[in-house]
């Protein structure tokens, strides 16, 4: 019940302080077990990817996340394990470390969705987007009944950015994309590519970002997982 509570209160915050308006292109919500995989800016984007789903999908959507930052203390710990039910993955591997695509497909395997980030870190370059990891691919070749969803975050760099110790509000914008095909035989690089392409493809321009950001502002918090629970009624079996 605390659990239940602290989610409802940071999915309220994180609306009010960035709009938190969803968009789906050439997709809709739904009960297909998923990887949604987004561009990686923010310490926050992971939480707003998850505000952003329908509550009856959110309740099965783990996102991955460092070991190394949501272990540090009882706080970020509670908040990782009984609140966000993340996967935690150490990033820089140990002798002793479980392996992270196991404890992905494990999750996988119990019928939950995930959610993750590609890039492996965040991106504090100018760079759009950094290199992909192999992380994506070994999961899709381990765990290929999973669709693949490329997520676009827009604007949450700016409201968190890297050193601040209070955010800025603005709005905010997640994107999710037509699901990504899997093709036979497909090399690691070439999928890697397909992927980031994929991802590149729904970050909006400078006249796209503007409308988005001008709909958002416009339309209800609410209003994504409104029509998104309406969608879907019921709860999908797991």
């Amino acid at each position: 019940m605390l659990a239940r509570t602290i989610a409802s209160l940071i999915i309220g915050f994180i609306r009010l302080l960035t709009g938190a308006q969803a968009f789906w292109r050439g997709n809709r919500p739904n009960a297909a077990q998923r990887i949604f995989y987004a561009n990686h800016n923010s310490h926050g984007d992971f939480v707003l990817l998850w505000a952003a789903l329908p509550p009856w999908l959110r309740r099965y959507a783990r996102p991955v996340a460092g070991a190394d930052y949501w272990s540090r203390g009882a706080l970020r710990r509670y908040l990782a394990g009984r609140v966000f039910r993340a996967v935690l993955i150490d990033r820089e591997r140990k002798p002793d470390s479980p392996d992270p695509i196991g404890l992905m497909v494990e999750a996988l395997q119990a019928g939950d969705s995930l959610i993750l980030f590609p890039e492996g870190t965040r991106n504090t370059t100018d760079a759009v987007l950094l290199p992909f990891k192999s992380g994506l691919f070994h999961l899709a070749q381990a765990y290929p009944k999973a669709e693949l969803v490329p997520v676009w975050i827009h604007n949450l760099g700016r409201v968190m950015p890297k050193g601040e110790i209070l955010p800025i509000p603005l709005l905010c914008t997640v994107t999710f994309g037509p699901t990504l095909a899997q093709v036979a035989g497909e090399d690691k690089s070439a999928f890697l590519q397909r992927a980031r392409d994929a991802l590149l493809a729904l970050r909006p321009d400078d006249a796209d970002a503007t409308a988005q950001t001008a709909s958002a502002a416009s339309a209800s918090p609410l209003a994504p997982e409104q029509s998104a629970a309406a969608e879907s009624p019921t709860e999908p079996s797991r």
